[in-house]
């Protein structure tokens, strides 16, 4: 399976400039069909807080964007985007701000006819920043599958937390991506973090991360792909670039087959 890496400078809460941006990266080497093309978190805006603003209306604009990418391609697409909550302002929707959270921090996954093959909420959200007072957490891990493999997908912080990727290792995840915002200041624990969940889980990591500045921080890029033994495929380094790396399955269950670690796994 080709897997795409879309690194971008996202452009701040300009929703219509990253579609033109994207879509010219695209035009210079496209995607071959039937590729996963992954997009970074929130990527139509940047990591934002401004939920009135920056929360997508129905219909949606970027599902309909992300939708147009996979049927034109041929792909399926893997994209962040920032919903509204139902009944925001009820105390149900924030654990932990008296009911304050308006959005959620979202990625959506969508085949090459357009079809949704899963959509994921952002469980752990991100208290540095008190992500958690505007976005509400999600619950559930979700997995898909695409091109012969299971894939995972997370969402940044959730990174940090181990536990995640064992539920999606436990329920048969070959592959990981986590889409992120993640700042240059913390880009050795993305790079270090990245490779022990590949080595942990003998599953193939996917980290797709923006580059560029928004009003609060700096972005490294830094997009990699690394196989189950932790090996390093792919590194996008820190400008906007397309990468494409093949991966196989034959990596993942044979290592698995010879070295069974996650038999012992207990969930």
């Amino acid at each position: 399976m080709n897997v795409v890496l879309c690194q971008t400078n996202i452009i701040w809460e300009n929703r219509e400039a990253n579609f033109v941006r994207i879509r010219e990266l695209l035009e210079t080497t496209g995607p071959a069909a039937q590729s996963l093309l992954i997009l970074p978190e929130m990527f139509s805006t940047g990591f934002s807080m401004n939920v009135d603003k920056i929360a997508e209306d129905d219909p949606s604009e970027v599902e309909g964007f992300l939708t147009e990418l996979a049927t034109e391609y041929d792909c399926a697409v893997i994209g962040g985007l920032v919903t509204r909550v139902a009944g925001a302002g009820d105390e149900s929707n924030s654990a932990e701000s008296g009911g304050e959270a308006k959005g959620k921090n979202e990625l959506l996954v969508v085949d090459a006819k357009g079809a949704e093959l899963t959509r994921y909420q952002k469980i752990r959200t991100f208290r540095y920043t008190n992500e958690y007072e505007h976005y509400q957490r999600g619950k559930e891990v979700r997995l898909f599958e695409w091109g012969g493999f299971k894939i995972c997908p997370l969402i940044c912080y959730d990174l940090r937390f181990p536990e995640l990727f064992r539920r999606g290792a436990a329920q048969g995840a070959q592959v990981f991506v986590v889409i992120a915002s993640w700042p240059s200041a913390r880009v050795d624990h993305w790079l270090t973090l990245l490779r022990a969940r590949a080595i942990e889980n003998q599953a193939y990591v996917i980290g797709v991360n923006r580059c560029g500045e928004d009003p609060n921080w700096d972005y490294p890029g830094a997009s990699v792909v690394i196989d189950p033994h932790g090996k390093v495929l792919a590194d996008s380094g820190k400008d906007e670039q397309l990468v494409t790396v093949n991966l196989e399955l034959d990596v993942v269950e044979d290592w698995r087959r010879e070295f069974p670690a996650l038999v012992d796994l207990e969930i």
